[in-house]
């Protein structure tokens, strides 16, 4: 058992990660029912930062002054900025197109490592990121019936978004190479926790939304988009970057519409026989990513 989890451990983060972040788009649309986009974003940094506080006292000294930078840096682009970003684009496109656009992380960390970080791809993983890109495309798009809402604004936040979460790959793999995955999620949630929390009670309307019927029942949504979807899937995240690639890493964005899909037929949409093939092109595409060249 033990080698089998060496030998895959890195599937088996992937798909972790999967299942967590699959579910996120639907926690996100049940926040935004009682609460603001601001406080949805804000919400899900403060649950995450205090679940991590405590264990970031032990940690602050060990980190030089080359590494706070950078651990700094994730803490903004990686974590505050796209939950803010996606929070906002959920008012004004559905999770089908949020879940298309996620998908360009993968083709957005290429450019990104290849233009600063001298990131080196064989010709494989060129063909998986557009296979793969292509499989998401395509089952969101029958499950919709081939309708998309586009709305250029809204979009542009999720492109950003997944711009800002490229970057975040490739600091995480290269500037942050000699520090470990659980010091850089611990820190960097708990650098912006304060200021969330600042922001959330004196920037927000939290306070006039929380007196809405239900609305505190509500709050379940972003707790858990914040421990599990944050937090949890931070640190699983960063492991995922440290010991295999930030293409495959990346990659991740590929298989959400797949959970997207299977949490829809539970809750009682049709599963269409053609989701089977797309799911199959994903699948091949991100091998195709992780291939590497002998």
């Amino acid at each position: 058992m033990k080698t089998f989890i060496r030998n895959y451990i890195q599937w088996i983060l992937l798909f972790s990660l999967v299942i967590i972040w699959g579910s996120s788009f639907i926690l996100m649309k049940r926040t935004l029912d009682f609460y603001s986009n601001n406080a949805l974003g804000a919400m899900r940094i403060v649950f995450a930062g205090m679940v991590l506080l405590p264990f970031v006292f032990t940690r602050f000294r060990k980190l030089s002054r080359k590494q706070w930078f950078w651990i700094i840096i994730v803490g903004l682009i990686g974590n505050t900025f796209p939950a803010f970003l996606f929070a906002k684009a959920q008012t004004g496109i559905d999770s089908s197109l949020a879940g298309i656009l996620n998908s360009t992380t993968p083709m957005f960390t290429l450019i990104v490592g290849l233009a600063f970080y001298k990131l080196k791809a064989h010709w494989t993983n060129y063909v998986g990121i557009l296979v793969g890109f292509i499989g998401a495309l395509m089952i969101i798009i029958a499950k919709n019936g081939g309708i998309i809402d586009f709305n250029i604004q809204y979009s542009l936040y999720v492109v950003l978004a997944t711009i800002f979460y490229a970057f975040n790959l490739n600091v995480i793999k290269y500037n942050l190479s000699d520090t470990d995955p659980y010091t850089i999620a611990i820190v960097s949630y708990s650098v912006v926790v304060i200021p969330a929390i600042i922001y959330l009670f004196g920037g927000t309307d939290f306070l006039i939304s929380l007196k809405q019927e239900g609305a505190k029942f509500a709050l379940i949504y972003p707790a858990i988009l914040g421990i599990f979807g944050s937090a949890l899937a931070i640190v699983i995240f960063n492991n995922l970057i440290k010991i295999s690639g930030v293409l495959f890493s990346a990659s991740v964005t590929y298989l959400i519409p797949i959970v997207a899909s299977i949490i829809g037929f539970i809750d009682g949409e049709i599963f269409k026989p053609i989701y089977l093939f797309w799911i199959l092109l994903i699948l091949f595409g991100v091998f195709l990513v992780n291939k590497k060249p002998k």
